[in-house]
């Protein structure tokens, strides 16, 4: 019996995401009396799981899964938990997987939690705290399957580095032509940028910026805290900005230590999807916007003035440090 993780990467590295996800693992299976197993696909140095609690390594090797495939993956997850005896499976609440994770449930029979936010309540039951109404309140799930799977919401945990080393084995799970029914035939992403997904930090832009040919001190600011960029829903409407960028309830969910909200009145919609970041930062000249009422810190005055003073005064910073 093991806690098992899947074990993202992106082009051979783990995210903090990942090591989140093992340093959670570890901590759940101390409480269980057992180790924590990670299974990986095509990744080359796993060494660094060691470092967050990760027991034994599970590689995967197969050009068939270069690009996800969510059947496929989840596929691998199920035998991967098969063949260790894995009662609780662990996954990150990425896109990827999020997408793997339910089938994963289905095909173990499993009792599945996603955005689960915090150690077990209970082993016995088994009770997680979980995120609900989009994160304006928690619940506490109990999973009466044998088996659980969990998807821990980014951001929830941190990372708790051991002293230990992983052993790590070539793992050869059989693979269904019927999970490759859907082809992936292209896969492009940003590169050379800061992701919302992996983002510490997030700067984001709405209406009251007026234009698209003003978002420069947003990328300006963005680049001097080495943080993602986005935007509201309606900038992202009008064109002004790729709908990569659009964050909330029905755009990407936000969970950043730091959120910055330049020109952002705060509809109830993009409060919803932001409001699991730790720290909101709002600069808008409209003193009655909704958004001050959620976050820490506000800034009521023209972010054409504020915005360009920040960035002095963070450069500045920066170069005394």
């Amino acid at each position: 019996m093991s806690v098992l993780i899947y074990a993202e990467s992106n082009e051979g590295k783990f995210k903090k995401t990942t090591l989140e996800l093992a340093s959670y693992a570890k901590k759940v299976a101390e409480s269980l009396g057992t180790t924590v197993t990670a299974v990986t696909v095509n990744t080359e140095d796993v060494s660094e799981l060691g470092k967050y609690g990760v027991d034994k390594i599970l590689k995967v090797s197969n050009t068939q899964l270069d690009k996800f495939n969510a059947k496929a993956y989840a596929d691998v997850i199920k035998q991967a938990a098969e063949k260790e005896g894995a009662k609780v499976v662990a996954v990150t609440s990425t896109t990827n997987s999020l997408y793997a994770a339910p089938i994963v449930a289905v095909n173990l029979n499993a009792g599945y939690a996603s955005n689960v936010v915090a150690l077990p309540v209970s082993t016995s039951p088994f009770q997680v705290k979980r995120n609900a109404f989009s994160n304006k309140a928690f619940d506490v799930t109990e999973i009466t399957s044998d088996v659980k799977v969990l998807a821990l919401a980014k951001n929830s945990f941190g990372l708790v580095e051991t002293a230990g080393a992983a052993a790590a084995e070539d793992f050869a799970p059989a693979l269904n032509d019927s999970d490759f029914a859907v082809k992936v035939e292209n896969v492009e992403k940003v590169t050379g940028k800061v992701t919302i997904a992996d983002a510490e930090i997030v700067v984001s832009g709405g209406r009251g910026l007026k234009g698209p040919e003003n978002w420069g001190m947003i990328e300006e600011l963005a680049d001097v805290l080495g943080a993602a960029t986005a935007c509201s829903k309606p900038v992202s409407d009008l064109d002004w900005r790729p709908h990569s960028e659009h964050v909330g309830q029905t755009g990407k969910p936000v969970a950043s230590n730091l959120y910055i909200a330049v020109g952002i009145s705060g509809a109830i919609q993009h409060i919803a999807g932001i409001n699991a970041s730790k720290v909101k930062v709002v600069i808008n000249n409209d003193p009655e916007a909704p958004f001050f009422k959620v976050a820490d810190y506000g800034v009521v005055g023209d972010a054409f003035e504020v915005v360009p003073k920040l960035i002095e005064k963070l450069k500045a910073f920066k170069a005394n440090n």
